[in-house]
Formats: C-alpha cells, sequence, structure tokens
C-alpha cells in the first residue's frame, strides 16, 4: 500500500513539473503583435487608414468613421499652391465629380497654419468650394496640422486611397507629371483615378504610391 502511495506521488510530481516545463515553450509560440508605425511615420498602402475628426466649412464635424464601407478620397489642397491651380483648371474638378458619381466619398483637407497661405476660416471656408468650383463632398479644416501629420502629408496636392474595408490602397503624388505647368496634365497618368478603377473593379491597385509633389504644407510651429 504504501509502495503504490508512493508511486503514485511521483507520477503526480513529475506530471507537474512537465507542465511547468510546457508553459514558457507556449508562451514562446504566441504570435507576436505586429510592430506600430513608428511616430511621425507616412502611413502606407496595406495599411488601417488612422481615425480622424475635424470640423468642416460648414462647421460640422466630420469622422473618418463616418464613411466606413465607403471608398474615401483624401486631398491635401491649398488654392494658393500653383500645382493645386495646375489641377484645379479644371482636371480636380472633373476627377471629384465622377468619383462622387460612383458614391466614392471625396475629403478635401486644409493643413496649412492661421496666417500662412492656404489657410480659411469663416466665410472663405464655407465659400471654397464655389470659389474653386470643387466637386468634394466636404471641406475639412485641419489648423493645427494633427490630421495631416497623422498621414504624413507634405505637399499640395497630396492624396490617400481609402478601400471600403479601411484600409490605404493609395499614398502620394496625384501624377506622373510633377510640374505646376497646366499643359502637362495631357498624357499624364492619374494615380488616383487609376486607384479608384481597380478597387471599384475588384482587382489589386497596381501603383500604391507615388512620389508627391507641390508646395509644402505649412504646419504650424514649424517654420
Amino acid at each position: 500500500m504504501i509502495r503504490s502511495l508512493t508511486i503514485a506521488l511521483a507520477a503526480l510530481t513529475l506530471a507537474a513539473c512537465q507542465q511547468q516545463a510546457a508553459a514558457p515553450a507556449e508562451k514562446a509560440r504566441a504570435p507576436a503583435s505586429p510592430p506600430a508605425t513608428a511616430p511621425g511615420a507616412m502611413p502606407m498602402a496595406g495599411q488601417a487608414a488612422p481615425a480622424f475628426i475635424l470640423v468642416d466649412a460648414q462647421g460640422t464635424s466630420r469622422s473618418l468613421a463616418d464613411f466606413r464601407g465607403k471608398i474615401v478620397v483624401l486631398e491635401w489642397t491649398n488654392e494658393g499652391c500653383p500645382y493645386v491651380k495646375k489641377h484645379y483648371s479644371g482636371a480636380m474638378q472633373a476627377l471629384q465629380r465622377e468619383a462622387g458619381e460612383d458614391g466614392v466619398v471625396w475629403l478635401s483637407v486644409i493643413s496649412s497654419a492661421p496666417g500662412t497661405q492656404g489657410y480659411v476660416e469663416g466665410d472663405s471656408a464655407r465659400n471654397w468650394q464655389t470659389r474653386m468650383g470643387a466637386h468634394s463632398t466636404h471641406l475639412l479644416l485641419d489648423p493645427t496640422g494633427q490630421v495631416g501629420k497623422l498621414y504624413g502629408a507634405r505637399t499640395t496636392p497630396d492624396m490617400r486611397v481609402i478601400d471600403r474595408e479601411g484600409r490605404l490602397v493609395f499614398v502620394g503624388g496625384i501624377d506622373d507629371k510633377p510640374t505646376n505647368d497646366v499643359a502637362d496634365l495631357q498624357g499624364a497618368t492619374n494615380f488616383v483615378r487609376a486607384a479608384l478603377d481597380d478597387v471599384m473593379s475588384g482587382k489589386p491597385v497596381r501603383t500604391t504610391f507615388a512620389t508627391p509633389y507641390g508646395c509644402s504644407v505649412k504646419y504650424a510651429g514649424e517654420a
């Protein structure tokens, strides 16, 4: 009887030791969390579009989450910039109109700091779409630059396309003609139009990044 009890206790002790030894191995096999995007880095295609809330030109708060399930275009703009003027000679308005007819939400963002070129508020902000003849869904004001920096926007124009799942699918310059010459719109490859066509067709986006070009965004607190 005593011998049997001793054998049973030894078996229990051995099982407990084996469980303790296995625990670290199970912990080591646990999947690691994906690395966070470095502070200040530009989120790239394939990453989730950073959430934000901004006030529009009419004084209404708009959240990116309001448009969940829709394709969204973000456009950083500054009406005084010659590169923006090039595209707003008619091409940008036409693309905005086409996108809107396809159910795309187009959000124009002004991240210029108060007192700098491109900053608008009050009546100027409310009349922005009329002055520009724009067809964007909303004009969003970002005077602190928080959202612009969140997305790594550094120029105007600077573009982002977000798919229905809330992922960035295109980041960067609007086309492959980095000039402020209106004549260069002819024959240019518009990466935003191409990305929208791919997303709406259910195809992988062919060009996911293009080097941004244009006027520098004048962020608050920067020289």
